[in-house]
């Protein structure tokens, strides 16, 4: 039982990891129906500004590690965010109207090259970084049965909670959000309707990359080490949360990467940690089988 609960606990963390990132893959994917394979290095990329600022703030300026943590978030969110931008301006918008592959490739051209520049700039070794958040709460059990909750699980559970309630509201209950349903419904009519639809797609991928940035500072904080190969493995499994959810659904990407975490960290608990990856691939080919859209996915409609 204790190894249960902890896994579960070690489950939830890792899969808010995942639905942050997965979310920029449904928000993209339901608007403009291209998945941004590129995504996964933007969070990579997101992680090492992390890294960056947070070691400015505290060896350089002295900082408290709760200050310079909240200023790594908000600046980190805004860096990040420009990139995707830059990204959506010169990679993706001139070849939004070609044929359906374009982008695709354009994307994957992105991925590469995010990975090969962070390379060249720092370095083919992981960079370490010193904890951010230590302690922990002891919730059960002694000695090796010891059921135990980081703090920096419950700050990443915490963050990834509250972001994810704020872009719900966002989402819902603002113009921008009404814009971005309007635009995942038809984007001709939107521009009709007088919205500006390349004003909403680019925000769409700012806001897609500021949250994949927070990700990147929590996988930081989690792991305490990021490298320049790190956006390809939890891009995909992100992606795979996407798609197992339902992609296009911003609850079925969280879901999903809740999944996803889950069944990574039950697995390593009961079974060989070598095939943890096929067991995550493996439920959702299942879950594909039976329900093509995905958990919380709607079948696409075809427009006449």
């Amino acid at each position: 039982m204790e190894v249960f609960l902890q896994q579960l606990i070690n489950g939830l963390t890792l899969g808010s990891i995942y639905g942050l990132i997965a979310i920029g893959y449904t928000m993209v994917f339901g608007i403009i129906g291209m998945v941004n394979f590129a995504h996964g290095d933007v969070f990579m990329v997101g992680g090492f500004i992390a890294l960056i600022l947070f070691m400015v703030f505290t060896a350089w300026l002295g900082l408290a590690v709760v200050p310079a943590l909240v200023l790594v978030l908000i600046l980190g969110m805004a860096l990040t965010g420009l990139w995707n931008w830059t990204i959506e301006r010169v990679a993706y918008r001139p070849l939004r109207g070609s044929f359906r592959l374009a982008p695709l490739i354009s994307a994957i051209g992105v991925s590469i090259f995010l990975a090969n520049f962070v390379q060249v700039i720092q370095g083919p070794r992981n960079k370490p970084l010193p904890p951010m958040i230590q302690g922990n709460f002891v919730l059960m059990g002694e000695g090796s049965t010891t059921v135990v909750l980081a703090y920096k699980q419950i700050v990443i559970m915490v963050i990834t909670a509250v972001l994810l309630g704020l872009f719900w509201y966002l989402v819902q209950k603002t113009a921008l959000g009404r814009a971005q349903r309007a635009c995942e419904q038809d984007r001709k009519m939107a521009a009709l309707l007088g919205i500006d639809v390349d004003r909403t797609i680019s925000l769409t991928f700012v806001i897609g990359a500021a949250l994949a940035s927070v990700a990147g500072v929590m996988y930081l904080m989690y792991y305490g080490v990021v490298s320049f190969s790190d956006g390809f493995v939890p891009g995909v499994k992100a992606f795979t949360a996407a798609v197992l959810g339902g992609i296009g659904s911003l609850p079925g990407a969280v879901l999903g990467g809740l999944l996803i975490g889950l069944i990574e960290t039950m697995w390593s608990a009961y079974f060989t940690i070598d095939y943890k990856d096929v067991a995550a691939f493996s439920i959702l080919a299942i879950t594909l089988i039976f329900l093509p859209t995905g958990i919380l996915g709607r079948p696409e409609v075809e427009k006449v």
